[in-house]
């Protein structure tokens, strides 16, 4: 099923430039507006003294390079163009597949911004990741699994981290109330 919705999306590219244009755009650098967008909300929380919020969302950002390293080790799954015909429109070294390092960083960024940041941004940001992984495979890069893996192992570690943080704010109310 992987493979045929990798067809599914792959199939068409390559027929219209403007898209295509557009679609390389996304795969190639996309990433670093979603980067960049992230590191003005961090600024903006620091200053405001928000110091919790970006200590949140870089423990996210750790866990899930951590859980896409180590999935990329564990796995043997080879790019598209490495064992397909496919319509490959931006060169990329050969090697594994899953997951996309492109779109875990781009959905762990809109995940973490969404959860510790700011709601608004963070739906932004998903739209972005979304195109970003679309992208991935319109290109030739990816499979769509490598981008639900990496859209699932960050919501795993936003989620991780979300969970930990409001464990930890109840114990130390807990705490406080005992004192």
């Amino acid at each position: 099923m992987n493979y045929q919705l990798f067809e599914l999306i792959n199939g068409p590219a390559g027929r219209w430039d403007g898209l295509d244009d557009a679609m390389e755009f996304a795969a190639a650098w996309l990433i670093y507006l979603i980067f960049a967008v992230s590191a003005v909300l961090v600024a903006v929380a620091l200053y405001r003294r928000r110091l919790r919020p970006v200590l949140e969302l870089g423990v996210a950002l750790f866990f899930a390079f951590a859980g896409a390293a180590l999935l990329s080790h564990v796995g043997d799954q080879v790019r598209p163009f490495q064992s397909h015909h496919v319509h490959q429109l931006i060169a990329h070294d050969p090697g594994i597949s899953l997951p996309s390092d492109h779109a875990t960083a781009a959905f762990a960024l809109a995940f973490g911004v969404y959860a510790f940041l700011s709601r608004r941004w963070g739906v932004v940001l998903a739209l972005a990741a979304l195109a970003v992984g679309y992208s991935r495979v319109w290109v030739g890069v990816h499979y769509p699994g490598d981008i639900l893996a990496a859209a699932v192992i960050a919501g795993l570690a936003v989620l991780e981290v979300t969970m930990w943080s409001r464990w930890n704010r109840a114990r130390n109310r807990a705490v406080e109330g005992i004192l």
